[in-house]
């Protein structure tokens, strides 16, 4: 980068990025986002009639691509510099003629933001993590972001062919603590070392392999106990050989590959915890808010698929006999005041499941008026820490044991995860789902002016601390860590931030950590299923539901549709502005084309202004009325605004589908989108923002589908250009509709995730037993912010709490 920067400040460029700067300065504002700064220079190049190269290539140009943020201080200019995803630099050019430019710290821009909200304080706490990512392999390419367990795994079998003795021993204390019940599992007593295990393994080869390949563990598992191998290598013969060949060949030839094979096949995880503290985490339709109910329907899923999974595990692993049985807890709170729901219960069975159960523990009544009641994502930061005291007695007796994995869910059950498994020496897995620092611009240098709605000093702290305890972090998209080229990442908005007056983020998170691992979710296949697949349709739901789209009369339904026939445009969101679907409402009101040829039906939680909970709800749906009738789209609109069960809204998307319509998620960040994997997997073409982790769900070769929600006209234009293909080409359609069912079976299902996700579990605990030391220094600094920030913190919104 100092290269480039030079080179501009040599050139004729030099005297055009001042004009650039003046420009900007004369607007009155001092602190410029990335949109602002290239607007401003597309204006410039217009304005002066520059080549398109310009703004583009040319030196200036690269320099301004790259550049993300300007801060105006005094006649210094500041330059917040993205050369690279997941990496960035600080440069100040030093004096308004811009003739010297030096490389800043991150402590230098911390500063400036500091005093650019008059809120600079000295000295001030500095939060860095950096000293604790020594002696942990990281990842160089940052391509490969996200691929946590394939980097892990190289650099373990390294480890092996450094020194393969060692290893074994390593192998051999790992795999001889595994153990269900103080039942053996695996390594017996009679083993005393690696050295001895890998000659009795080579034993049993010869031994397994004079056996029938389907003949059962039973027949013969005195020979394998003789040589002190305990159950938990395979089923039949043939597994046990197989998974005895697996570790041998990790010794002589240790390859990735082999050791994702064969810690695949190690049964050591049974029990298992998802944190989901602030959702109304329930099985009937009526439950969840919109604010979680997208988190409630992950989890439920996630918890069926986990307990599938970790029982045909234990089924090939051999372990029946030992009466072995999975259990997956969602732990939630229970909330008295449930609202004519069950989430005043303590203990309710997963529907689907043979052991999944939804375990609730109330919060201690501080304040019976607060804690009786359900309690926003912002308020909740208080209870967390004697939810996780009375939560660990419960879990530890509804188990039986400690858990092998806890998992948490959003910020506040990601904290509770981290309190659990620090408690219990336990693995945790940190999920965010959708973190709210990254949605909300500027939170963190205003959050004084924020607390008392927000409270973001908690919730960024205990993400900080959560992220960074974690063993592993999954996510849904590559986004979601470290955005595009254009924009930054969830997880990287943390890497260096100010809390002016509270404290300084120097390195907040490591984005290059092998703990990140890209594992997405998939969709209920019995509910969210192609739409050709008449044999698993329901007649009479398939009629209900075209009456409620295009026919019917209902208090909660808006519009009358002129020419029914005409191809359905879909949206099913939330009303809230992020969804913006009074922006795709606009988008089809301002279109005459589009009109001609499509209605639009959009299917929301509600319709009427009087429903509204919030002012963002209300001022939504206002608008989109306000817009209804600007563009008199009463006659070309239906709009569904009530809650529905699943299997209805599984229903919306095949009807659509099968007049050929299309899907448009219009929202105006979206971290993932459930909506439009659900879709596509229905057989829906997919039209997706194009902002957040959502355009990753949408084959990369589709670029066509992504859109822009801020641009109006490009957006219906896109949709116009795939209607016309249609509309040329019949075929078309049905060749887009096979792909997007393709995309969602090949790569988002549940199974997928559920075998990574366990596969992940194994391997962590397994480097955590060898990088033991280091973590534990780890922890230490994290249970500092802990008790030092995050609990004043909290304490404070409790006394607001106590006074209600």
């Amino acid at each position: 980068m100092y290269e480039l920067i030079q080179t501009v400040l040599s050139s004729d460029e030099k005297t055009i990025l001042r004009q650039l700067i003046s420009k900007l300065s004369a607007s009155g504002k001092r602190y410029f986002l990335r949109n602002e700064i290239l607007h401003a220079f597309a204006d410039y190049c217009h304005q002066f009639q520059k080549p398109a190269y310009f703004f583009h290539s040319s030196s200036l140009g690269t320099l301004i691509h790259y550049t993300h943020e300007i801060i105006l201080e005094g006649d210094d200019i500041w330059l917040l510099v993205r050369p690279r995803i997941g990496s960035q630099e600080v440069w100040r050019l030093l004096s308004a003629d811009t003739s010297n430019f030096e490389l800043q710290t991150a402590q230098a821009l911390l500063d400036v933001c500091d005093r650019f909200v008059n809120r600079y304080q000295s000295p001030i706490l500095e939060i860095n993590f950096h000293a604790f990512d020594r002696g942990i392999p990281s990842i160089d390419d940052p391509r490969n972001i996200g691929q946590g367990l394939a980097f892990l795994n190289r650099y373990l079998c390294s480890q092996v062919l450094s020194d393969r003795e060692y290893w074994l021993d390593v192998l051999y204390d790992t795999l001889h603590r595994l153990e269900y019940d103080h039942k053996q599992l695996l390594i017996g007593d009679r083993i005393k070392s690696g050295i001895q295990l890998y000659k009795e393994i080579k034993q049993a080869i010869k031994i397994i392999g004079e056996r029938p390949p389907e003949e059962p563990y039973e027949k013969f598992h005195e020979q394998l106990q003789a040589l002190g191998l305990e159950p938990g290598w395979g089923n039949t013969a043939s597994r046990v050989r197989e998974t005895l060949e697996l570790f041998d060949r990790l010794i002589e030839t240790p390859e990735p590959a082999i050791l994702e094979a064969f810690v695949a096949r190690i049964p050591a995880v049974f029990r298992v915890v998802l944190v989901s503290i602030h959702g109304w985490i329930g099985q009937d339709d009526s439950v969840g808010r919109p604010e979680t109910l997208g988190q409630v329907v992950y989890v439920l899923e996630q918890a069926r698929s986990l307990e599938h999974q970790i029982r045909e595990e234990i089924k090939l692993a051999g372990l029946d006999s030992l009466d072995i049985q999975p259990q997956v807890i969602i732990l939630t709170r229970l909330i008295p005041n449930c609202e004519g729901t069950q989430c005043n219960l303590r203990l309710e069975k997963v529907e689907g499941t043979e052991n999944a159960w939804i375990l609730r523990v109330p919060f201690r009544e501080f304040n019976p008026k607060v804690t009786q009641n359900w309690i926003s994502k912002y308020e909740i930061w208080p209870y967390l820490e004697t939810f996780a005291v009375d939560a660990e007695k419960e879990l530890l007796a509804q188990l039986g044991d400690r858990p092998d994995l806890i998992i948490g869910n959003y910020s506040d059950g990601n904290l509770v995860a981290f309190l659990l498994a620090r408690s219990l020496k336990v693995t945790q897995c940190n999920i965010a789902h959708s973190l709210e620092k990254p949605k909300h611009l500027f939170s963190n240098l205003y959050w004084q002016e924020l607390e008392q709605q927000y409270h973001f000093s908690a919730q960024f702290t205990a993400d900080l601390i959560s992220m960074n305890a974690a063993d592993f972090i999954i996510t849904s998209s590559y986004q979601e860590i470290v955005g595009t080229p254009d924009t930054l990442g969830q997880y990287e908005s943390y890497k260096t931030f100010s809390m002016p007056q509270l404290y300084h983020v120097v390195d907040g998170i490591n984005l290059f950590s092998s703990k990140f691992n890209l594992v997405p979710p998939g969709v209920d296949e019995n509910i969210f299923f192609p739409y050709n697949q008449i044999e698993k349709r329901d007649e009479s739901l398939r009629k209900k539901v075209n009456e409620l789209l295009f026919s019917s009369s209902d208090p909660q339904v808006f519009g009358h549709l002129d020419d029914p026939n005409k191809r359905p445009i879909c949206a099913i969101a939330h009303i809230t502005p992020v969804k913006n679907l009074s922006g795709l409402v606009e988008c089809f009101g301002k279109s005459q084309a589009l009109q001609k040829q499509c209605n639009l039906i959009i299917v929301t939680n509600k319709l009427h202004l009087s429903e509204a909970t919030n002012s963002e709800e209300a001022t939504e749906l206002e608008r989109i009325h306000n817009l209804i009738n600007q563009y008199n789209l009463q006659s070309q609109i239906r709009w569904v605004g009530m809650r529905l069960p699943k299997p209805e809204l599984g229903e919306i998307y095949r009807v659509i589908a099968e007049r050929q319509g299309i899907f448009v998620h219009f929202a105006r960040f979206e971290a993932f989108g459930r909506p439009i994997l659900e879709a596509m997997s229905s057989g829906l073409p997919t039209f997706a923002t194009e902002f957040g982790g959502a355009a990753e769900l949408i084959d990369d070769g589709e670029c066509k589908f992504h859109i822009n929600p801020t641009d109006l006209e490009g957006t219906a234009q896109k949709i116009l250009q795939f209607l016309d293909q249609c509309n040329t080409h019949p075929e078309h359609w049905h060749e887009i509709s096979e792909r997007v069912i393709q995309r969602v079976r090949n790569k988002y299902n549940w199974q997928m995730h559920t075998k990574q996700l366990l596969l992940l579990a194994k391997i962590y605990r397994f480097w955590d037993f060898l990088n033991k030391e280091n973590r534990e220094a780890l922890l230490r600094y994290v249970d500092t912010l802990y008790h030092l920030v995050f609990k004043p913190r909290a304490e404070k919104i409790l006394e607001e709490h106590m006074q209600r």
